[in-house]
């Protein structure tokens, strides 16, 4: 690969961490975080984006940044009251931004009226006159205008003796790269204190001046000791702009300096706010003139810079080969444990420690893969509220996006394919499923709208949940129109379970009208299969009046788990042991039966209902239980338990998961394969979809039994 193309393709990926942080922080100030630090945080996000675009000459990029930067600083400055329009607004433009960014990466364009109607709105909120302020990004010239820098400074008590000076050369096409002057020993400041001497030798006549050049250069002079390094990254993305020379430094009276240049008079105020490119005759600048960068020259509070973990970017591919060696090697422990536990070998001897030893070694190293391959399901979490924005913008509603559990880990491969159809629940959820601001009013609730998007391990299981504060689904409605449709009989008899899950028949549609933003329903099919294919199951709760919940399962497809090797019927099989609550040997007394057949076991004063598992899968007759048989209490993800028969549990151990859905498809009750210690093949079963399908089980025995 060309190293240009290289460090440009690590631009994009650190621009999408940087739209990451500047989401998050403007959705904090949203839910009312007033500490400065966020807004800093903010703008560094957006001042990074646009210094790195400015080096690789993204114009349009730099253009858009560098009028939402400005903007931000005027907050930060505590010259902007910041209200809650006016964060809608930054996140309207933290989208445009990221389009831009989007744009440039895929070397495309942002529609120029997106685009500029932002700008628009951006700048009226500095009630800066639109037709004064559409200029191009090359023409910003005035950040070497002393004014611009010229502050009172605090009193510095304790100087060393030797400080730090350097010299920032400029050169062609830094004014036009976005990288200003101003921006940069701002930067600085958060370093130390320094004194920049302004050296205009190069400033020509008023008739000869280019908007597009930059005709200084400073010397900067801190009496602190500041890293080479640390000033270097500053100027970090104006490498090929400027030039950087340290030079030896003394002591600076900082107190006494007699240059120090003071801040402007009010009535100069007035006309640097209404066009910062131009410079009066009353400001004009004289060569050698001096001014100071420090604490006061910057907004307050800034925090201190964050000490940053080194980071390796990897392939997947090549995690996915770990992933797949460190199975192998479970595997092959396994094999050895068994293979020593056959000839007898005395648990104290050497070769047993070892073994002990090599087990919790490759516990160790598996937790660490997976670790790897694990990721957060947050910058997933974060998309959506964009997703959420616009919606309720297409839809004229009101709507605030709450986000719970994202920290919860999932398989990295299942969060990019599970982005699809939960972009899809969340417009539906917005669309059909919560009204429209004076609806809500009539019925005695807030104009806002609330979409709750949560994420939590249950089960041995990860559960998103995507719940509504809407009207819930209409079913007389939904009933209807399945039956108008021909997908069900006129006279079906359905549960109120039933009727919501005809949203996910194909064909089936609530939407009165076609819109930009697909109905309750359309395209939920789709969605179900897109689930299905990642292992997972999707089901519906919903309270007219009061909203729905989408609860979205997915498997842990993390490579290895933990199980309880059972064994039913002389078959082999797995239970993910994170669903096991307890488990109990079965009496013949403790089993009872209802009027409809159903069996019950009773534990502690509670029934429970009875599954055998061998009879679901179609290896025994109803209730023909072993002598001694054990009953394995689940708990299932709506909180109650169930209770499986197996007949014997055999061991506890880590197994790799083999999945079998590309070559067999979704077997029900079963949620993955593996391979014992022994070199027999084992069905891990998935208790959830037993649970699900209980009493259902004809296409099962048809598929196991055999």
């Amino acid at each position: 690969m060309d190293p240009m193309a290289e460090i440009k393709a690590s631009f994009f990926v650190e621009c999408a961490e940087l739209l990451e942080g500047l989401e998050e922080g403007l959705l904090q100030l949203q839910d009312g975080d007033e500490d400065p630090e966020t807004v800093n945080a903010v703008f560094r996000a957006v001042h990074s984006i646009k210094g790195g675009a400015g080096a690789f000459g993204l114009e349009a990029l730099v253009h858009f940044a560098h009028r939402f930067e400005t903007v931000l600083d005027e907050v930060r400055a505590d010259r902007l009251t910041l209200t809650q329009d006016a964060i809608l607004l930054f996140l309207k433009a933290a989208d445009v931004l990221s389009d831009h960014v989007t744009a440039a990466r895929e070397e495309t364009s942002v529609p120029s009226g997106k685009s500029d109607n932002t700008i628009q709105e951006l700048e009226a909120l500095l009630d800066i006159d639109a037709n004064e302020s559409n200029l191009p990004e090359a023409e910003v010239v005035a950040d070497f205008s002393p004014m611009m820098l010229s502050l009172d400074l605090p009193q510095n008590d304790a100087i060393p003796p030797i400080g730090t000076q350097f010299r920032f050369i400029t050169r062609e096409g830094l004014a036009e790269s976005g990288n200003e002057p101003l921006f940069l020993m701002r930067a600085l400041a958060e370093l130390a204190p320094f004194q920049a001497e302004i050296d205009t030798a190069r400033l020509p006549d008023f008739d000869n001046l280019s908007p597009s050049k930059t005709y200084v250069d400073w010397t900067l002079k801190s009496n602190e000791h500041v890293d080479q390094s640390d000033i270097e990254a500053v100027f970090e993305f104006a490498t090929d702009l400027c030039e950087i020379v340290f030079e030896e430094q003394t002591q600076i009276d900082f107190q006494n300096n007699p240059q120090i240049v003071h801040p402007p008079q009010t009535e100069h105020r007035e006309t640097e706010q209404q066009d910062p490119q131009i410079v009066t005759d009353s400001e004009a600048i004289e060569p050698s003139k001096t001014i100071t960068i420090n604490e006061a020259t910057k907004p307050k509070n800034l925090p201190k810079q964050p000490v940053s973990t080194a980071t390796v970017r990897v392939g997947l591919d090549r995690v996915d080969r770990l992933v797949n060696l460190v199975g192998e090697l479970v595997i092959n422990q396994a094999m050895l444990s068994q293979s020593l536990s056959e000839i007898g070998l005395v648990s104290n001897t050497s070769v047993a420690s070892g073994l002990e030893e090599f087990q919790q070694l490759t516990r160790d190293i598996q937790d660490s893969v997976m670790a790897i391959r694990a990721q957060p399901v947050k910058p997933l979490f974060q998309r959506m509220s964009r997703i959420v924005r616009e919606a309720a913008e297409d839809t004229q509603k009101k709507v605030r996006l709450y986000v719970e559990g994202e920290n919860t880990e999932i398989d990295k491969t299942v969060i990019e394919r599970l982005a699809d159809p939960l972009t899809h629940m969340i417009r539906n959820a917005v669309d059909h499923g919560l009204e429209k601001p004076q609806t809500r009013k009539q019925v005695g609730k807030t104009e806002e709208g609330t979409v709750v998007l949560r994420a939590s391990h249950r089960s041995g299981r990860v559960v998103i949940e995507i719940e509504d504060d809407g009207a819930g689904i209409n079913r007389p409605r939904v009933l209807k129109i399945a039956q108008d449709k021909g997908l069900i009989p006129e006279d079906a008899n359905l549960s109120e379970t039933e009727i919501d899950n005809l949203l996910f028949m194909p064909g089936f549609s609530t939407a009165k009208e076609i819109s930009n933003l697909s109905g309750r329903g359309v395209g939920m099919d789709v969605v179900k299969r897109a689930i299905q294919s990642l292992g997972g199951r999707i089901s519906i709760q919903s309270t007219p009046g009061q909203g729905s919940v989408f609860s979205i399962s997915l498997p842990l497809t993390l490579a290895v788990l933990d199980g309880m090797v059972i064994e039913v019927a002389g078959q082999t099989m797995v239970v993910p042991l994170s669903s096991i609550v307890e488990t109990l040997t079965l009496a013949e007394a403790d089993v009872q039966i209802l009027d409809q057949g159903t069996r019950i076991v009773q534990i502690r004063g509670s029934f429970v209902p009875l599954l055998d598992l061998a009879e679901e899968f179609g290896y025994r007759d109803a209730g023909a239980y072993p002598e001694n048989a054990v009953v394995l209490f689940i708990l299932a993800e709506d909180g109650e338990r169930y209770a499986l028969v197996v007949d014997l549990i055999q061991e506890q151990r880590q197994v790799v998961i083999k999945g079998l859905a590309e070559t067999y498809g979704h077997v029900p009750g079963v949620a993955a394969a593996t391979i014992l210690g022994d070199g027999k093949i084992a069905l891990i079963l998935d208790t959830a979809d037993l649970i699900g399908n209980a009493g259902h089980t004809d296409q099962n025995k048809l598929s196991l039994a055999g």
